[in-house]
């Protein structure tokens, strides 16, 4: 993503140069070329047949730059692989289309070289937000600007700086890459300075911002096979330590791979060598001398750097300084924010208090006036006040005799309140056993319900068997009738009938058995309904003998009466009633099939005798 960014930075410069008439479209054959020229920097695969899909001539008009942007991420920056070109030269072709659009030096001087105002833009590039258009915050410039007059030995001109920093504040909130371009050609910092100084400064700028290198120069390295000392070329970058034969970086001899187990130590002085110290990795040690102090200090340090970001996983040392800066230009936008909000709130506070000055003066001479009004009034309200005085003393004798008697009378109210407070608690003592007797008369009731729902279960399984037992009967019957002849031969078919017959009887005779505990239970369930009636009804005549009041006092309307359902309710009665009806239907009906069943002679004397009594028995339980 951050090599994404900054290549969309150099081909943001690229697009807008093509944009003649400054409308914010380029032409599609201009597109062409120039995405042609992005696929060959960039080291991709050419795709002519995408490049001629997306920009088709019968396609209306010239393509904006948000028109632009899907094709170049789709089929160009997506496709880009890290290491497989050189960003220098995408920059230098992005420059060359810029810069003879936008760069032009005014006056006849000229203190930058092309190649110097190349590395210009792309340190200018690399210093500015990923915000379109691009400019740089003043911060930015006089860091960049101290950079290049530290690397030329210059002491900066702070007056220069601001001078151009605030001339371009005023025409804008930020500083262009032209403006800081035609502000370095004016030659202000570089006064007495040689092109080749500067030159050589803003390549070592550039080397060490844009090309990540914290700390580049010459060291004597001791060798690890003959062990002689030999002075190489050191380049520190945040992963990497690359020693060269000389500064051209055209032999490289070794690279020494920084991580988190790598780390510096001073030596002490040893084989003639000062200012040493060694780099030490998980496989080697490498022991290096510096010129002097000062340079032993500074190159622990940068290793130190590289070493901290390798861990920390951070691949730039400037784009942390660079996000660190932001953090604090913010924090600083916050606090001038934070202040100047304080100050106008100081302001307001400060009107205000003007403003309660100015109140408080009108005030005290309204004060001298009344003052004035009051020492006039003073003797009429003396006056006045006597009188007063006499005729409060007389309302104040009246008042005490009638303090006096409110007293007696709100004693009396007391004792009645009292009276009345106690009655009202055993009310609510008497509702809530009220509410307890009601739950207990819903629970029997339901109680009773279950066992009567319980109760027809059974009578209808007793009709079932009473059913199957009638057709074993007539099927018996119509057995012996059509097997006189063959009554031998069904005598043992009759006694398996028999069998099957006293077997229903027993069923039978177990579900009336049921039948009967039920009838005991629902008996119970209704004894228990109305014991909680009584219980009901006694409450009632307590709460209705407590209802009256007691007296003395005003006379109030009695709590309305609460009405419970008793056994004495029409509505219970009728369902008592109908449940006599049914079960009197019931009685019949067994009735009638034992009449039948007695009435069939086909059975042994024996079994018509227990059947006969079985039924008859049956008919006394119900």
């Amino acid at each position: 993503m951050e090599l994404r960014a900054e290549l969309l930075k150099s081909i943001w410069y690229a697009f807008t140069s093509l944009d003649v008439e400054k409308s914010g479209k380029v032409s599609k054959s201009q597109l062409k070329v120039l995405s042609h020229n992005l696929y060959t920097a960039l080291n991709i695969r050419h795709d002519p047949v995408a490049l001629e899909d997306h920009f088709r001539d019968d396609d209306d008009g010239p393509v904006s730059n948000q028109g632009y942007m899907p094709y170049l991420n789709k089929f160009i920056l997506e496709k880009v692989v890290e290491g497989t070109f050189d960003k220098e030269n995408v920059d230098a072709f992005c420059w060359t289309l810029c810069a003879k659009k936008n760069y032009r030096v005014k006056g006849g001087a000229v203190v930058l070289s092309d190649r110097d105002a190349f590395h210009l833009w792309c340190l200018f590039n690399f210093l500015s937000e990923d915000k379109y258009p691009l400019v740089l915050a003043p911060e930015e410039v006089g860091y960049l600007l101290k950079k290049i007059c530290s690397a030329i030995s210059v002491e900066l001109s702070c007056v220069d700086m601001e001078d151009f920093i605030s001339k371009e504040a005023a025409q804008q909130s930020s500083i262009t890459v032209w403006d800081f371009l035609d502000f370095v050609n004016t030659g202000r910092l570089t006064k007495g300075v040689e092109e080749e100084a500067v030159t050589m400064a803003i390549e070592k700028v550039y080397r060490e911002i844009v090309g990540n290198i914290i700390k580049e120069g010459y060291l004597w390295k001791k060798g690890h096979l003959r062990r002689n000392w030999t002075e190489r070329w050191f380049s520190l970058r945040p992963s990497t330590l690359h020693y060269y034969v000389s500064e051209d970086l055209k032999e490289c001899k070794g690279c020494i791979e920084l991580d988190q187990n790598c780390c510096v130590e001073v030596l002490p002085e040893k084989e003639g060598k000062r200012c040493m110290f060694c780099v030490k990795t998980l496989s080697k040690t490498y022991e290096m001398s510096a010129p002097d102090t000062k340079q032993r200090q500074e190159w622990t340090t940068a290793i130190q750097t590289a070493i901290r970001l390798c861990v920390e996983g951070k691949n730039s040392l400037h784009k942390d300084l660079k996000l660190q800066r932001r953090v604090q230009r913010e924090e600083k936008e916050r606090r001038r924010i934070a202040k100047e909000e304080e100050q106008q709130r100081l302001q307001l506070l400060q009107g205000e208090r003007e403003r309660q000055l100015v109140e408080l003066e009108l005030l005290q001479e309204a004060q001298r006036q009344a003052q004035a009004a009051l020492q006039k009034e003073e003797q009429k309200r003396r006056q006045q006040h006597e009188e007063m005085q006499r005729s409060l003393q007389e309302q104040l004798q009246l008042a005490e005799e009638a303090r006096a008697s409110m007293q007696v009378e709100m004693a009396q109210k007391e004792v009645e309140t009292e009276k009345q407070r106690q009655r009202i608690r055993e009310l609510e003592d008497m509702q809530l056993r009220l509410e307890e007797a009601l739950h207990q008369e819903i629970r029997a009731r339901q109680d009773e319900e279950s066992y009567r729902l319980a109760q027809a279960r059974l009578l209808v399984e007793e009709e079932e068997k009473m059913k199957a037992l009638l057709a074993l009967q007539e099927e018996q019957e119509q057995y012996i009738l059509k097997t006189q002849k063959e009554k031998l031969e069904l005598t043992q078919e009759m006694e398996t009938k028999s069998q099957a017959l006293e077997e229903a009887q027993y069923q039978l005779e177990k579900v009336r058995a049921s039948r009967h505990r039920m009838d005991q239970d629902i008996a119970f369930a209704q004894r228990k309904l109305r014991q909680a009636s009584t219980s009901v009804k006694h409450w009632n005549v307590q709460m209705n003998r407590l209802m009256h009041p007691i007296g003395p006092g005003e006379r109030r309307s009695s709590m309305p009466t609460v009405r419970v359902h008793s056994l004495r309710d029409p509505g219970l009665q009728l369902y008592h009633q109908r449940s006599e009806r049914e079960r009197a239907r019931q009685r019949e009906s067994e009735q009638e099939k034992t009449e039948e069943t007695t009435e069939v002679g086909v059975v042994s004397g024996r079994e018509e005798r227990r059947l006969s009594q079985a039924n008859y028995g049956d008919m006394d339980c119900t």
